[in-house]
């Protein structure tokens, strides 16, 4: 990482790009189809993360959903969304064209979280507010026809990150419920990882079978009677997990990521990685090998509790392919897992995301039916 810059000049670095960005995902969401917008949002208050706030869900929902609420009727699968940018970039409507074909093919409602950014919010804000995202949705599936039976998470780059540490923090997150401790401090994400890491704990996050391909998020105590320790007084299923081109281990350097990468020529700039990493990346002291940052080298033991069903995309051309690979095979060989895996050739990093205003990129449709196929799957 590139010497501190004054945050100051990261402010205004970050918000010099956010615009560029926003007028290249305009363009991206002109290309026929046009994507939806949201059908309705819900700005919900902080309360995992120590720096209190406000951020927005949006949520995509498919056409009788306004008919079957009024009646009471059935109860809707989730899929909960991180979009990508770095932690410092992006908004909740980039991944709009996913929404869609979620909606669609799956018949799910999909919540993209337009989580706070660095460097205003620095790590582990982002993976925070995913927990909270996921809790408020819990709390209010009476009243927005939610099955909490049925909740899958995906993302994109950074939000495919989040993909698995919001799972990961989550389970910290009721652990804190059931054990009356707390971590609201700065140093949450330590604190938390560390109490997760305890075996003497006397508290497990119990997965179901493979069979059933669902995590359970709830306490089981020696005597093997199960309380809830959700605050929504309901438990909560995480199905499975969709990760395109995720970041998940922060331990190796840009300069080692960089080695890997087949295309020097398609890289993403260092202009972007070294502004992402000293916005998110604070402080310069973090412990880079905080499972809640870097999935990929998390404790065995955390991983196992991870749903069991899990779908990833990496692109050939880019500095992250390693590192998916090297998750993929610890969540296979070592823990046992079904990864649906594909490595879409020819590619950059954000493919998918490509701003052309003709045109969707060739084989971005294929390859998100792929995903929902295996949503499919998950949330029977």
């Amino acid at each position: 990482m590139a010497p501190g810059r004054p945050r100051w000049m990261l402010h205004v670095q970050a918000q010099f790009w956010r615009v560029l960005m926003d007028i290249g995902m305009m363009l991206h969401r002109l290309a026929p189809p046009r994507p939806p917008h949201p059908t309705f949002k819900r700005r919900i208050r902080a309360t995992v993360s120590p720096r209190k706030g406000h951020f927005d869900l949006h949520f995509y929902v498919p056409r009788d959903y306004h008919a079957r609420k009024k009646l009471k009727g059935k109860r809707y699968p989730v899929v909960i969304n991180f979009h990508g940018g770095g932690f410092t970039l992006g908004t909740a409507h980039d991944d709009a064209r996913w929404a869609k074909t979620v909606v669609d093919e799956v018949g799910a409602v999909i919540v993209s979280v337009d989580y706070r950014l660095a460097p205003e919010h620095p790590f582990p804000t982002a993976v925070e507010d995913g927990v909270d995202a996921i809790l408020y949705l819990a709390r209010h599936a009476d009243d927005l026809m939610l099955d909490c039976d049925r909740f899958a998470v995906s993302g994109f780059s950074s939000g495919g990150n989040m993909s698995f540490t919001v799972p990961l923090r989550l389970q910290s997150e009721l652990l804190e419920y059931t054990t009356g401790t707390t971590s609201r401090s700065n140093d949450s994400a330590t604190d938390s990882s560390s109490k997760l890491l305890s075996p003497t704990s006397g508290i497990r996050i119990a997965s179901e079978s493979a069979a059933s391909s669902a995590l359970s998020l709830q306490s089981t105590q020696k005597d093997c009677t199960t309380i809830d320790v959700s605050p929504a007084s309901r438990e909560i299923k995480l199905k499975g997990i969709v990760a395109f081109y995720p970041s998940t281990d922060y331990t190796n350097t840009r300069a080692q990521r960089r080695q890997t990468c087949s295309r020097a020529d398609q890289e993403l700039p260092a202009i972007f990685t070294e502004l992402f990493d000293e916005s998110y990346l604070q402080p310069p002291t973090l412990d880079k090998s905080n499972p809640f940052l870097s999935p990929g080298v998390a404790p065995t033991h955390m991983l196992a509790a991870l749903p069991d069903n899990i779908c990833m995309f990496t692109c050939e051309w880019d500095m992250l392919l390693a590192e998916g690979e090297r998750l993929r095979d610890r969540l296979r060989g070592e823990i046992g897992k079904r990864v649906d895996y594909h490595m879409v050739r020819g590619v950059p990093h954000g493919w998918d995301k490509a701003p052309n205003p003709l045109k969707v990129t060739p084989g971005v449709v294929e390859h998100y039916l792929t995903a929902c196929g295996e949503l499919r799957r998950m949330l029977a």
